[in-house]
């Protein structure tokens, strides 16, 4: 009997804990707000292999000058593992070579990236000011294409975090979010399965070495809510980011905000009556909310308004806030008529009314 309760109790010391996924390290993290909503081992600092391009990615964006074409030089060229197949002499924009490092994963132009943005060493010192200025304390990159090196780490948290700030960018999500594209002659076609297997996916990095096992930077936004996922070691990794996103995709309830024709505010018309007009929701708007979040609302339009003013005329805009993100956002119209007042008398021209009719 002993020996039965030891197995029944050994056998669930090694099961995985509830909702664990098969990854080293994982979290599940709100663009919008900052919150985490699942998260294993997220601060344990792991190799990351290609999502590294991230970073390089977003040194290069920040830069500047994406147009400028450069002459592919032999030492982009020779690094192994994933290429978009750079030859030497030939010519391409560093726009271009963007697709090739994010989409076709490509070392060789990570090295093109480095070599243009300053010179090797130089742009990857830019990588780790930048992971510094983002308060990425337990991140340190040693080359710009994430090939295995012994001081060359992140942490699944601290790549959400660069991962949330890379998607502010319109270019980088344009091209993350892309599932084919062609560009310097070559057709492409992004590594990231999310993109067609999962609704919304729009992002962002796949990576693999021996050492830092499979590694997945996926997001994914539904009703404006924008999602990151991180794993880190993970030989499941396309089923754990689709469990993950459906994890944090329920936190959220699509909320009615307004409804067509709600009183949102009012407005002074100045010379008119009424002098007060209320101003009404063009549109009914609904949001994604977590369980306590409090949209701030604020009103832009006319900053005086004169009379005459006709019922449903525009006045402007109404925007529903969390943090510094627009969450929705519509019409505002003038819920009234105001006709003009009628001109006021000077009191010599009361006195002539008075004693000339």
């Amino acid at each position: 009997m002993k020996r039965i309760v030891c197995a029944v109790l050994l056998l669930f010391m090694l099961l995985p804990a509830a909702g664990a996924v098969s990854a080293k390290s994982a979290i599940v993290l709100d663009a919008l707000t900052g919150a985490v909503y699942f998260e294993q081992n997220a601060d344990e600092q792991l190799p990351m292999a290609s999502t590294t391009k991230i970073m390089t990615a977003v040194v290069t964006l920040e830069n500047g000058d994406l147009d400028r074409e450069y002459e592919v030089k032999r030492e982009y060229t020779l690094v192994e593992g994933t290429s978009m197949s750079l030859r030497e002499g030939e010519t391409l924009t560093i726009h271009d070579t963007l697709w090739g490092l994010l989409m076709l994963s490509g070392n060789d132009a990570a090295l093109a990236l480095a070599g243009e943005g300053g010179g090797a060493d130089n742009f990857v010192a830019k990588m780790n000011a930048k992971a510094r200025e983002l308060g990425l304390e337990n991140t340190h990159f040693d080359n710009p294409h994430g090939l295995d090196s012994a001081t060359h780490y992140t942490t699944a948290r601290e790549l959400a975090i660069l991962a949330a700030y890379a998607m502010k960018n319109e270019t980088f999500r344009e091209i993350v979010s892309t599932v084919s594209h062609t560009a310097a002659g070559r057709d492409m076609a992004n590594h990231n399965k999310m993109l067609v297997n999962y609704e919304g996916g729009c992002g962002v990095k796949t990576g693999y070495t021996r050492r830092a096992g499979r590694c997945l930077v996926s997001a994914a936004e539904r009703g404006g809510r924008l999602l990151i996922v991180v794993t880190l070691n993970d030989p499941d990794d396309w089923n754990d980011h689709a469990e993950l996103l459906d994890l944090g995709f329920s936190r959220f309830t699509e909320t009615t905000l307004q409804t067509a024709g709600d009183e949102v505010g009012a407005c002074t018309v100045y010379g008119g009556l009424p002098e007060v007009l209320p101003l009404l929701a063009g549109e009914t708007l609904t949001a994604m909310l977590a369980d306590g979040e409090q949209p701030r609302v604020s009103l832009s339009g006319r900053r005086f308004t004169y009379a005459p003013i006709f019922n449903s005329a525009y006045f402007g805009q109404i925007e529903y806030r969390i943090g510094d993100a627009v969450i929705a956002r519509g019409n505002v119209a003038y819920g009234g008529d105001a006709a003009r007042q009628p001109e006021r008398l000077t009191l010599w021209e009361r006195l002539m009314q008075f004693l000339f009719g």
